[in-house]
C-alpha cells in the first residue's frame, strides 16, 4: 500500500531504492547508529537490500521516510511495528545528524501514529532507548509514551549492550 502523510513541515511516504544514497546520510554515520539497534552500514549499497526487504503491504509495519515539504530532501525515517506476542506496535525512527534538535522525529511519529490510529488496531505502543541517549526518549514522551520498565538491549552484531528504558502509551 502506497503511503503518504503530510505534517506542517514534512511530508512521509514509502521509501524508493532511489534514496538509498540519502539513506545512507544516517546509516552509515556513526553518531545516528551509536544507539541503534542495526549495525553500522559501510556502503550505500547495503540500504538497498534493506529498501527491499521492506513489504509496504504489510499491515503490521508502517516505516516511512521523512521528507522535507519545502525541498522534498529525505532527512529520516521511522515508524510503528506491530509485535503481536506484546499486541503492540513498537515506535522507531532514525534523523540524519544535521536535522537533530528540530523537532522531525516527533512531527513525524505523531502522524504515524495518527495514521496505525485509524485503521482502529492501535491499542498499545512503546519504544525503547538507551539511558545515554534521553533525546530519543523526549521524542517518545511527546508521543504520550511515559516510563513502563528499566531494560537492556544488544545491537544485532553483539558488540555492545545498553541500559536502557521502556516507554509506553495505552490507547483507548
Amino acid at each position: 500500500m502506497n503511503i503518504v502523510l503530510e505534517t506542517e513541515r514534512l511530508i512521509l511516504r514509502n521509501p524508493k531504492v532511489d534514496d538509498y544514497q540519502a539513506m545512507f546520510k544516517w546509516c552509515g554515520d556513526p553518531e545516528v547508529n551509536e544507539f541503534m539497534y542495526y549495525t553500522l552500514y559501510n556502503n550505500a549499497e547495503e540500504c538497498i537490500d534493506y529498501i527491499k526487504s521492506l513489504n509496504p503491504d504489510n499491515p503490521d509495519n508502517c516505516d516511512l521516510l521523512f521528507t522535507l515539504k519545502e525541498t522534498g530532501e529525505v532527512i529520516g525515517m521511522g515508524g510503528l511495528n506491530y509485535h503481536p506476542e506484546k499486541d503492540a506496535w513498537e515506535a522507531g525512527y532514525n534523523v540524519r545528524r544535521d536535522m537533530w534538535g528540530n523537532g522531525y522525529a516527533s512531527e513525524a511519529l505523531k502522524a504515524i501514529v495518527e495514521h496505525v490510529k485509524a485503521t482502529g488496531r492501535l491499542r498499545c505502543m512503546y519504544g525503547t532507548f538507551a539511558k545515554a541517549n534521553p533525546k530519543s526518549g523526549r521524542v517518545m514522551e511527546k508521543l504520550g509514551m511515559t516510563y513502563s520498565e528499566d531494560t537492556t538491549y544488544t545491537k544485532m552484531d553483539g558488540s555492545r549492550t545498553f541500559d536502557a528504558i521502556i516507554y509506553r502509551k495505552q490507547f483507548d
